[in-house]
């Protein structure tokens, strides 16, 4: 009885491992992966250059998820021919964000030694802060049968390091914008020569005439010895007749600025002042940036 259990215990140990079945959750993420298939060593989470563990970003925070070192894909003349989709929801299960197969392009197949995958996202628009939502990543063996599935629930937070009172009008998103980088900025750290946009999303209760609506929007900055280095008292004066197209302004308005030269008095103090001059409502937004 004995030698028949033990042999029994083999085939069983062997015929796990062949089938590549796994499962597993991260409890600081909440990130829980299974494989079928195709298994990998490790999931690391990116935001930029660094390894994060946490599930909670700020709003325009790019991140990446790095699947290390897969294994069980089929090999063609030194080559794998992985799938990966991409798909967030929000709280009401509704799709945000889809990607069917963000290797659809490499029909010819990939060299990875070892085979590490990525899938890279921007938590910005359609993504808005102060929300919940799923991220499902599907990785898949175009040669084969094997699968592999990453899961995780996280939320978006707005830039804190961006104060705003707002009076009697609302927004959804306030946010520094680089457009050198085509991103946005999340640790306040602004370029020479790089032109910055602040800029208000989804404004709402400005009033309107005719589908027009009368902003006024002005912008300060303090360098650190509190010496004002820049200055507009009204960006849409030009507009002081005519108005703005309603449904333009409500999507998105901004300010943009820009520095030459070499060195800066740190930190630099920005306000802005967005208006109705139909009305008493206003957006006050303040923040402190580090110029280099």
């Amino acid at each position: 009885m004995k030698k028949l259990f033990f042999a029994f215990l083999i085939i069983l140990l062997t015929f796990s491992c062949d089938t590549r079945k796994s499962v597993h959750k991260d409890l600081i993420t909440g990130l829980s992966t299974e494989g079928d298939g195709l298994s990998c060593d490790e999931v690391t989470i990116f935001s930029g250059d660094k390894t994060i563990q946490r599930n909670s970003f700020i709003f325009g925070e790019e991140i990446s998820f790095n699947f290390s070192n897969i294994k069980g894909f089929n090999e063609s003349n030194g080559k794998i021919f992985p799938g990966m989709s991409i798909v967030v929801t929000d709280r009401n299960k509704d799709t945000i964000i889809k990607a069917d197969d963000v290797y659809d392009k490499y029909s010819d197949g990939v060299t990875l030694n070892p085979p590490t995958l990525k899938a890279d996202l921007t938590l910005a628009r359609p993504i808005r802060s102060g929300n919940s939502y799923s991220l499902f990543i599907n990785i898949w063996d175009k040669k084969g049968d094997g699968k592999f599935s990453a899961e995780m629930n996280f939320e978006v937070k707005p830039n804190e390091k961006i104060k705003a009172a707002r009076h009697n009008c609302n927004y959804d998103e306030l946010y520094l914008f680089s457009d050198q980088n085509q991103k946005v900025i999340t640790d306040n750290v602004i370029t020479f020569g790089d032109n910055i946009f602040l800029i208000f999303e989804g404004m709402k209760e400005f009033s309107e005439t005719d589908n027009k609506i009368f902003p006024g929007l002005s912008l300060e900055i303090k360098d650190g010895r509190d010496e004002v280095v820049l200055f507009d008292e009204d960006l849409f004066k030009d507009y002081e007749n005519s108005g703005i197209d309603a449904d333009s302004f409500k999507d998105r308005v901004s300010a943009n600025f820009w520095f030459n030269g070499s060195e800066a008095n740190n930190p630099l103090k920005l306000t802005a002042k967005l208006w109705d001059k139909s009305s008493d409502k206003y957006v006050l937004a303040e923040t402190i940036l580090t110029l280099k």
